[in-house]
């Protein structure tokens, strides 16, 4: 691997890690919309930008880059299925005052994400990272046994996006092409939603309330832009370091969720968090040794 090429991709997830991180601010301001609508306009949205963005990039070889196979695109389409629940699972949270949940939802990602480049791509692990694993795993076994209640949210949001990450490793598709197919396989379900909701209750996207409007419209941009950096940097990059990178977003929510948005914080939360946060000590800390034993010469 070029050292360019990766100091590209180290730029580049480094970006969307920072702005999922702060996203939870954007979307309390559309707190009042309904979450399965927000999804729908962020599918639309993303399509309109993106196409922008390929039409101005590419002109009349667009037709020609976006020209995909078959295969691919089935792969694509289930990409985009898994991203959306993942916005659902996110947006829902967030609405509901839950964003400590998906904070520990994106701490526990990056060692699912890891476990998945084990299974898939038969990245090997040194024992300190396994046991990182395994300390992860307890927290989150603790919380489910002390709250009482399977900690779904925070797992949800996990597994899909890990799942998101193995697809996306496996396709040799650019980022803008496959974020486009992506969004554009799912936006008839998304205007189908839209066309339903404006026959039933309406929409909350209304010329007269134009801020709204413009945040909805917004969530294009809030979406399309750190996909495209995530999309960069995981083609980049081993697995395994976007999965130590990914600890940055979650850490910028739970300041968000108890320091801003002061969400209840107990000392349940405390063991669990602790767990998560010292697997994820171990399995960097492993990880970094690694690289620095592979650099000495012999």
């Amino acid at each position: 691997m070029k050292y360019s090429e990766h100091s590209v991709g180290l730029a580049a997830a480094l970006g969307a890690f920072v702005a999922w991180g702060l996203a939870p601010v954007y979307f309390k301001l559309l707190g009042h919309v309904g979450a399965a609508e927000i999804i729908a306009h962020r599918v639309v949205w993303s399509v309109v930008f993106l196409g922008l963005v390929l039409v101005i990039r590419h002109g009349h070889a667009l037709s020609s880059k976006l020209a995909l196979a078959p295969r691919t695109l089935k792969a694509l389409l289930l990409s985009g299925s898994l991203i959306v629940v993942n916005w659902l699972i996110f947006i829902y949270a967030v609405n509901t005052d839950r964003v400590l949940s998906t904070s520990l939802g994106y701490f526990i990602n990056p060692l699912v994400t890891v476990l998945f480049g084990v299974l898939f791509f038969r990245e090997r692990l040194a024992l300190l990272q396994v046991v990182g694993v395994a300390i992860a795993a307890l927290g989150t076994l603790y919380m489910t046994l002390r709250v009482g209640q399977f900690p779904w949210i925070a797992l949800g949001l996990a597994l899909t996006f890990a799942l998101y990450s193995v697809v996306r490793k496996l396709l040799d598709v650019g980022p803008m092409v496959g974020l486009f197919w992506e969004t554009v396989l799912m936006a008839p379900l998304a205007l189908a939603w839209l066309i339903w909701l404006a026959g039933q209750t309406g929409l909350a996207f209304n010329p007269a309330e134009l801020n709204v409007a413009m945040l909805l419209a917004g969530t294009g941009l809030v979406t399309v832009v750190p996909l495209l950096l995530f999309a960069a940097g995981v083609r980049r990059l081993p697995l395994s370091t976007i999965g130590i990178m990914q600890y940055l977003a979650p850490t910028i929510t739970f300041v968000l969720a108890v320091f801003v948005y002061a969400e209840p914080f107990s000392l349940d939360h405390a063991v669990t968090f602790a767990c998560i946060w010292s697997g994820l000590v171990l399995f960097s800390w492993s990880g970094w040794v690694k690289v620095r034993r592979a650099r000495i010469p012999v």
